[in-house]
C-alpha cells in the first residue's frame, strides 16, 4: 500500500531551505527510497509551505527516516523554520488518475 507525508512548515528562508533540500537529494541519490516530492506554497498563508512526499509503503518512509542524511539535513532544515514542523502520515486509500 502506498504512504504519503505531508510536511507543513513555515520559514522566511526558502531559498536556504530548497539549496538544502537539493544537498540531501544529491547526498540521498540511490538510497532514498521517495519516489516523488511536491513542496507547495499556501496562498492564504505567507511563508508557509506543504511538502507532500509520497512513498511506495509506510515501511519504505521509516526506512528513508533512517537513512543519517535524513535526520542530519532534517535537523539544519529544522533551523531554517520559523517553529517546529506539522507531520501527517497518510496511508493511500485510493489513487485517481483525472
Amino acid at each position: 500500500m502506498g504512504f504519503v507525508q505531508l510536511i507543513e512548515f513555515t520559514t522566511g528562508r526558502a531559498d536556504e531551505f530548497n539549496a538544502l533540500l537539493d544537498e540531501w537529494l544529491e547526498r540521498t541519490q540511490g538510497k532514498r527510497t521517495a519516489t516523488r516530492g511536491i513542496q507547495t506554497q499556501d496562498r492564504d498563508r505567507p511563508n508557509t509551505y506543504v511538502q507532500i512526499i509520497e512513498f511506495p509503503s509506510y515501511e519504505q518512509a521509516m526506512a528513508n527516516s533512517e537513512l543519517p542524511e535524513t535526520a542530519e539535513v532534517a535537523n539544519r532544515l529544522a533551523e531554517l523554520c520559523d517553529g517546529p514542523p506539522t507531520f501527517r502520515n497518510l496511508d493511500v486509500a485510493r489513487t485517481i488518475q483525472m
